[in-house]
């Protein structure tokens, strides 16, 4: 009977492990054909013959974004924005989801705040009040255009609130017998604990900033201010859109096949999350998971 019992085991095992391997090779081949389809030539591209291996390798497609002026620009436009934009959204979560992880008795209007937020996710005044709201503030054509409007993901507020609710509440009791006040116990207690929580936030808003170009398109005129995500969708609608270009560049750019330039811009835009998430990845599911099941 036990050795049927851990036959069973291992065959559930191994089907398991064969659903993993399954699905993690599903994952990879996207990407294994996007970055073969980047690395090929312009004829090969357009035919169609490129499937998960380079057909006759060239760098033309990453010479053609490399070679482009304004490509250092702006890639350190997209830099600054995550740099400034993470630690704002971050900090916005922690100070709102702490209050509003309290029950109505330490927190009477909680529920008040809760409603709001909730209409927020569920309603919105849409793009031109926004755009007139940003233009009004004058923000436009400066950063805080694309870190402002979005500075309270709420969405995140509540996977922080969440998380913040499952901690023990005897912790803050005995800090406010120690006679800690409220910050003191959110800084030194609550937010050391949901680190894991913290960094599927801080991975939340450093992808949101990171692939958004939407709202730099809107807002911002000047091209030497636009994000990296922004500049390559105008480079995919329009291959000459950039007139910094030399006549050598712009020759090379033509040889260049749409498929494979597309392939080159996905692979860089994805490249630094592929970078980033290997050393959040540790907290992100524990983070998600805590911060998800509480209501």
């Amino acid at each position: 009977m036990v050795h049927s019992r851990n036959k069973g085991d291992r065959i559930l095992k191994a089907v398991c492990y064969g659903f993993v391997v399954l699905g993690a090779v599903l994952c990879l081949l996207p990407i294994i054909h996007t970055l073969a389809l980047s690395f090929s030539d312009k004829a090969s591209a357009t035919a169609g013959k490129v499937s998960f291996w380079p057909v006759n390798f060239t760098l033309a497609s990453y010479k053609a974004i490399l070679n482009d002026a304004q490509f250092g620009t702006a890639f350190r436009n997209s830099v600054i924005r995550v740099l400034v934009g993470v630690p704002i959204n971050v900090l916005f979560c922690i100070v709102m989801a702490y209050p509003l992880s309290k029950t109505t008795r330490q927190f009477p209007k909680r529920n008040r705040y809760m409603w709001f937020l909730v209409f927020t996710m569920l309603f919105s005044g849409g793009m031109i009040p926004s755009y007139l709201l940003v233009s009004k503030l004058n923000l436009m054509n400066t950063i805080w255009a694309l870190i402002l409007p979005g500075a309270v993901p709420v969405y995140n507020v509540i996977l922080l609130m969440n998380y913040f609710k499952g901690l023990p509440q005897e912790l803050e009791e005995a800090a406010r017998i120690d006679g800690a006040g409220p910050m003191a116990i959110m800084w030194k207690i609550y937010v050391p604990l949901a680190l894991p929580c913290i960094a599927t936030v801080a991975l939340f808003s450093f992808v949101a900033h990171w692939n958004a170009w939407f709202d730099a398109a809107i807002y911002i005129g000047d091209q030497s201010k636009i994000p990296l995500q922004t500049y390559i969708q105008q480079l995919v609608v329009d291959m000459n859109v950039s007139s910094s270009l030399s006549f050598e560049e712009q020759m090379q750019l033509a040889e260049v096949s749409g498929k494979a330039f597309n392939a080159a811009k996905v692979f860089v835009t994805m490249l630094p999350l592929l970078v980033v998430y290997p050393f959040a990845q540790k907290h992100f599911v524990k983070g998600i998971v805590m911060g998800s099941v509480k209501g």
